[in-house]
């Protein structure tokens, strides 16, 4: 039997399926390489077999998701943390090793391997309750945003065939009441069957805001067509249930929307990040997701750099200052940022005045919303430490 170690290091290659882990040594040197089976038990038993090899193990993943959840959770239960190593990385770093291959062990070597020269990833927390929940109702409500807009996008087509008058008058992903004209109303003959006394009077008892002007739009647009399409029948059937179907979208949307709302805000820091101008309860469930833990962050750098808002030096010889786009950052804390950093600018405020100041700078519209976002990094991260709510004057300055 092998002597027991003080220090192991373990690389999982973790998979939907399956892992893999490899366990090396301080010289590097493989003492256990095995594919585990993405089942509680199969990881323990594993689990087990790897913990009675040293004293310290250190572990490192390649996805901190959702194939390696039940595996962390179960690191977690055991009092064990494991590091966070990017698949990036791991591709660079495969390229530093003898050999071409590409296999589950080989991986997972790499990764335990990456682990132990480097000491600077970042440890993956298992989230806590309120954490889980926000990030299930958050990627829930991504999916049905992209479920609507991929309709509507059909809906337009389809219409745009048979009646391209009426796809012109509206803006379907903004207006319910056109919505409801096409649960009952598709065709341009139709329309003007109906009249605009009977159709006004058809929309308002489906409680539609401003019947008397749809149903004004709407026969407008019938009269402009008097040719009947080819496909017209079929086409109506089509666009009728494609707007039942956005209606209903809408309905859940909107109790996913008061689900996170009321999630969110049970949240101790709540208050405060909503105080920021243009960060509602939405924006602030997927900053809680993304950025985890606010407190781990050491300075406001940190925040910003985590969010892609901090350039990076390519320098070279007599060749300085050369800043580029970072390529390693969480994509969705940056658009929380850029989204909030828009959203305050339509009002007149601090946010909208040093908009303006980079637009008089020469800044265009992008480059001036991401310096007004790295500027409300900052801001948020300091109204998290001081524990207070965003007010438009600063703060009086208290003597040390």
């Amino acid at each position: 039997m092998s002597k027991r170690q003080a220090t192991v290091w373990a690389g999982i290659d973790a998979g939907k399926g399956h892992h893999w882990a490899a366990v090396v040594d301080e010289t590097g040197a493989t003492l256990w390489s095995r594919k585990i089976d993405n089942d509680e038990s199969a990881i323990l038993t594993a689990l087990g077999e790897i913990l009675d090899l040293a004293d310290e193990v250190r572990w490192a993943v390649d996805i901190s998701g959702t194939p390696s959840a039940l595996l962390l959770a179960l690191l977690a239960a055991h009092g064990q943390r494991a590091v966070y190593v990017p698949g990036r990385t791991v591709n660079r770093m495969s390229g530093a090793y003898r050999g071409e291959a590409k296999t589950d062990a080989r991986d997972a070597y790499v990764i335990a391997e990456t682990s132990r020269q480097r000491r600077d990833f970042t440890t993956i927390d298992v989230p806590a309750q309120l954490a889980a929940d926000l990030a299930l109702l958050t990627a829930h409500r991504s999916d049905l945003v992209a479920d609507r807009v991929r309709m509507i996008n059909r809906l337009r087509d389809v219409l745009t065939g048979v009646f391209p008058a009426l796809e012109r008058a509206f803006d379907y992903s903004a207006q319910k009441g056109a919505l409801v004209l096409l649960t009952g109303y598709q065709t341009p003959a139709a329309i003007r069957r109906r009249g605009r006394a009977r159709l006004t009077a058809w929309l308002a008892n489906r409680s539609v805001r401003s019947a008397n002007a749809v149903s004004a739009t709407a026969l407008e647009a019938a009269q402009a067509q008097r040719t009947a399409l080819t496909g017209e029948d079929v086409a109506a059937q089509i666009v009728a249930d494609l707007a039942a179907q956005i209606l209903a979208l809408d309905d859940r949307l909107k109790r996913i929307d008061r689900q996170i709302r009321d999630f969110f805000r049970s949240h101790p820091q709540a208050e405060i990040i909503e105080s920021l101008p243009g960060m509602g309860p939405i924006l602030g469930a997927e900053l809680v997701v993304a950025a985890g833990d606010l407190a781990a962050y050491a300075d406001a750098g940190h925040l910003a750099s985590a969010a892609g808002l901090v350039p990076v030096p390519r320098d070279s010889g007599r060749r300085t200052g050369n800043l580029h786009r970072p390529k390693r950052y969480s994509r969705r804390l940056r658009r929380v940022f850029y989204m909030s950093a828009q959203t305050s600018i339509i009002r007149e405020g601090p946010n909208r005045d040093f908009y303006l100041k980079k637009r008089a700078e020469g800044c265009k519209h992008v480059q001036a919303v991401i310096a007004l976002a790295r500027r409300r990094a900052s801001v948020l991260w300091a109204l998290l430490r001081d524990n207070r709510v965003f007010t438009s004057a600063p703060p009086v300055a208290q003597a040390a």
